[in-house]
């Protein structure tokens, strides 16, 4: 079975020799062609050393270095960039992913999936990661229905049509996932084994609460108006301009009747009310989310591209399919080869 696996690195330099040691194991007993990809993200102990030894003495070894650290997302990316291999699996470098799980998340991508991601079940972590990251699985699922247990796991399987369609940037790699379901692929997920840490220390702290939030509301964003920004800047846009629109004819009429009252000391006087200030403010944002989405829709638009509102699965004709496109290219150049 021709299977890559992508490694972010960071500073693993003690694990990374007794990792690729059990994922040539593993790749011996069950038959696996295995291209094993290590990205170093900007690590300043000697992980790039080992890498280098490594790669030097097994050419099934790929290592990527990183001029700094950008993130284990643009360290996936480039990963998914150099694999060859038809199955993508992605671990972490510190051995808490145990690489004997892998046959399990490849028999379970066979249950016609595409994508498969690992639960730890028994996660070997303190409390004070386990419960925010438990609300934070609730909350996945409930604003993007892609209903996992643990979407922080790095331990995932992937079809090669999956890492071709989905964008990473930012910190998103924990919603791979959520943007393959978005694009019609099926997601699934099993039960993996978790171990305890060996050496170094986790590289996150209570920062990535914070920006997993945030990162989860600009998913809900992509996979629901990616493609349509004025639906949801236009909605808003509507909503406040109806409310200060409402607010504002209630008060001029107040003011007229108020007006027609013979005692002067009942007039009306808006400049005196907090909700003429309100309804203004309301049809204000109403105006600028309305040109907000509207801006959006341009750029879209401009930029985006047809297969990007779409996802083909199979083609009758092969030699428009996307799974042998690239071979039927080939084939044809070289056969304009003189």
């Amino acid at each position: 079975m021709p299977l890559s696996t992508v490694i972010p690195v960071f500073n693993e330099a003690e694990s990374l020799g007794e990792l690729y040691n059990e994922l040539n194991r593993v790749a011996s007993e069950h038959g696996y062609t295995m291209q094993i990809i290590f990205v170093d993200d900007g690590s300043s102990d000697a992980s790039w050393d080992v890498i280098q030894e490594l790669a030097s003495r097994d050419d099934r070894v790929l290592g990527i270095r990183f001029r700094r650290n950008f993130g284990k997302a643009a360290a996936l990316a480039a990963g998914f960039d150099a694999a060859e291999g038809e199955i993508v699996v992605t671990l972490d470098a510190d051995l808490q992913d145990d690489p004997a799980e892998i046959p399990k998340l490849l028999a379970r991508l066979d249950d016609h999936l595409d994508v498969v991601s690992g639960w730890k079940q028994v996660r070997r972590d303190p409390w004070h990661k386990r419960w925010p990251s438990k609300v934070f699985n609730w909350l996945v699922g409930w604003l993007n229905g892609v209903h996992l247990h643990d979407h922080n796991c790095g331990f995932k399987a992937y079809r090669r049509e999956v890492i071709h369609e989905v964008r990473l940037y930012g910190e998103l790699h924990r919603f791979v996932p959520v943007l393959a379901a978005s694009r019609g692929f099926r997601v699934g997920e099993i039960p993996v084994h978790h171990r305890p840490r060996k050496h170094g220390q986790s590289k996150y702290g209570i920062s990535r609460i914070l920006k997993g939030f945030l990162d989860l509301l600009t998913v809900k964003f992509l996979t629901g108006y990616g493609h349509r920004p004025q639906h949801v800047m236009g909605a808003i846009g509507l909503i406040a301009l109806l409310f200060g629109g409402i607010t504002m004819v209630a008060l001029a009429g107040e003011w007229c009747f108020s007006r027609l009252d013979p005692d002067v000391s009942n007039n009306v006087h808006l400049h005196q009310r907090a909700a003429t200030y309100y309804a203004l403010g309301l049809m204000l944002i109403g105006g600028q989310c309305l040109s907000i989405g509207l801006l959006g829709e341009m750029i879209t638009a401009h930029f985006s591209r047809d297969s990007d509102h779409y996802s083909i699965s199979e083609h009758t004709d092969p030699r428009k399919d996307p799974k042998t496109k690239t071979t039927v290219q080939d084939s044809n150049s070289n056969r304009r080869r003189p």
